[in-house]
């Protein structure tokens, strides 16, 4: 694994990579937009083309995101962002919570496979978009590097380290449900899962933002401590992060920022 300290380039706004309007009749996911993807998908005259082709595939989300429904999945603008980190990091096993669709899952698992790693666990707590994201997962031809979970992410961290799948994870990735970012970390960092080494990306800190996590995530070895004493949900705040912001665009269009957090020491 890489041991090169954060840094990451800012990329460019690029208007045709920007999808529809998430929002339809008040709704941004789950209205069956998901399962239309999937339709639209296996209805393509070219799906020949598409199968074992990750990145096919994913051209072929980003086409029904820009014609037919908006889709609140990563995108390419941020979405390069991350494949250039795992080249960089070169991770052997990544932790993702929040998986939608498949998306980032297809995108970050292809990257961390050419990048020489060997397992990418996808946590998701729908089992309909869990469903959606495995058959495209296996359309892209990923399906022995590309595990999906169903679960919150805390059950499908708690199942992957209970049936020895994971011990520690070399990338975590977030972008599920923004108020249990911080309570998932210290999961992920009492059970050792997170710990030196670990590099965690965390995704919409502008939209909608995430207060809590930035204080846990920038705070001291000391002022963890003190935060933990009274916390229901604690962590290890011995361990140390160095931190950085890189501001990106949504499929939307709108701007938005990942923090970009090296785990680097152990303070005793």
């Amino acid at each position: 694994m890489g041991t090169a300290p954060v840094s990451v380039e800012h990329t460019t706004y690029n208007p045709d990579a920007v999808y529809l309007s998430w929002e339809v009749d008040g709704k941004f996911f789950g209205d069956g937009r998901e399962v239309a993807l999937l339709e639209y998908i296996y209805a393509r005259p070219d799906l020949e083309k598409l199968r074992g082709n990750p990145q096919k595939v994913l051209q072929a989300i980003d086409d029904y995101g820009r014609s037919v429904r908006g889709l609140i999945n990563i995108g390419s603008m941020k979405g390069s962002i991350v494949c250039d980190i795992i080249s960089r990091h070169r991770p052997a096993v990544v932790l993702e919570l929040g998986g939608y669709i498949g998306y980032s899952a297809i995108m970050f698992g292809h990257a961390m496979r050419q990048a020489g790693g060997k397992q990418y666990y996808s946590v998701e707590k729908s089992p309909l978009f869990a469903a959606v994201a495995t058959s495209l997962i296996d359309l892209a031809g990923l399906r022995d590097n590309v595990r999906v979970v169903v679960g919150t992410g805390a059950e499908g961290t708690r199942r992957l380290y209970d049936e020895g799948k994971i011990s520690h994870v070399d990338m975590a990735f977030f972008d599920h449900f923004k108020p249990a970012y911080t309570d998932d970390l210290k999961l992920c960092e009492r059970l050792g899962v997170v710990g030196p080494g670990t590099l965690i990306v965390a995704d919409n800190m502008v939209l909608p933002g995430n207060p809590r996590y930035l204080e846990w995530v920038h705070a001291s070895v000391e002022r963890k401590r003190e935060m933990d004493k009274g916390a229901d949900e604690k962590g290890n705040p011995n361990l140390q992060y160095r931190n950085q912001s890189i501001s990106s665009w949504e499929p939307s269009g709108q701007e938005d920022a990942m923090e970009i957090t090296e785990c680097y020491g152990i303070e005793e």
